[in-house]
């Protein structure tokens, strides 16, 4: 039998509290959480020429090439033709820049096709389906079964009777086992009661958001009684509700939030094995040049 904390002392300590309350639309928004839309991609229209070019010049080897062609345009230097070599640099950016363009729709499309799922939403005691991308922390969820979790939700009741439930958490882990979540035991007994649901006014306060698949802490509040929160009590986004018929949940975290998003990241620029051998002859062969130019005065 779990015990409820009545007292403040005994209280879970969570530093840099989030506070986010069931069905309170306006609190919740005050506190300016993310939504739950993702975004995976590098560029948009108007960043992607000069972030794109920005990232290709950070390659020794380009920067190298157009070092060379600025002195070819300089009469005094060099009286070869410097086409060829534009010509040459122009093309290596175009392929590249088209290689990086075709890899930023696909991830925005993949972001599109996560952004428009749909998921169930208790809106005036009763469920609508909504847009993945509107989901709004506080929000109640319904997830059926083999269904992706949204967002990173608070656990309040299964079909189960004793409040379990299981989820695959393979997009998270890598891991294929099934691994079993909880309810707390004061909010089993609220089923899939959509006037319960729709009354259910708990406070939640946990830590703010991190990358940390395996903790979880916090407290939810609910009349005027204190229950702890822990890791068995939370579904992650990207988790995948198995063997159970639905299960309710409070969305904590949204978005950018969720422990997924975290442990992602944005996409970063890559330098390839070939890009540090590139980068070694071009920093042997400029101090080749040199040497034989000191050695011919």
């Amino acid at each position: 039998m779990r015990k409820c904390l009545c007292c403040k002392k005994n209280k879970t300590t969570v530093a840099s509290t989030r506070v986010v309350r069931a069905n309170d639309t306006i609190f919740n928004r005050t506190q300016k959480y993310k939504n739950n839309r993702i975004s995976t991609t590098k560029y948009n229209i108007v960043t992607f020429l000069p972030k794109n070019l920005f990232e290709q010049f950070r390659r020794l080897a380009n920067a190298f090439f157009l070092f060379l062609l600025i002195l070819l345009y300089i009469p005094q230097i060099s009286s070869l033709q410097p086409i060829s070599t534009l010509l040459s640099l122009i093309f290596v950016l175009a392929v590249t820049a088209i290689k990086d363009a075709v890899d930023d729709i696909a991830r925005y499309r993949s972001d599109r096709q996560i952004n428009n799922r749909r998921v169930k939403v208790l809106v005036d005691r009763e469920l609508i389906d909504k847009y993945w991308k509107d989901i709004q922390v506080g929000d109640i969820v319904q997830i059926v079964n083999n269904d992706f979790t949204p967002a990173d939700v608070i656990l309040i009741s299964t079909s189960e009777p004793n409040g379990l439930c299981l989820i695959e958490t393979a997009d998270l882990d890598g891991e294929t086992n099934l691994k079993p979540r909880e309810t707390l035991e004061v909010t089993v007994g609220i089923q899939n009661d959509l006037e319960k649901l729709s009354n259910f006014n708990a406070k939640i306060e946990c830590e703010p958001p991190n990358d940390n698949l395996r903790r979880f802490e916090g407290n939810l509040t609910w009349n005027e009684q204190i229950y702890p929160l822990k890791n068995d009590n939370l579904l992650l986004r990207g988790t995948r509700l198995r063997n159970t018929q639905w299960a309710f949940g409070i969305v904590c975290y949204a978005g950018r939030d969720t422990k997924l998003m975290q442990n992602s990241g944005k996409p970063k620029f890559k330098r390839t094995k070939i890009d540090h051998w590139l980068n070694k002859i071009i920093i042997g062969a400029s101090s080749l040049e040199r040497k034989f130019r000191i050695f011919s005065l």
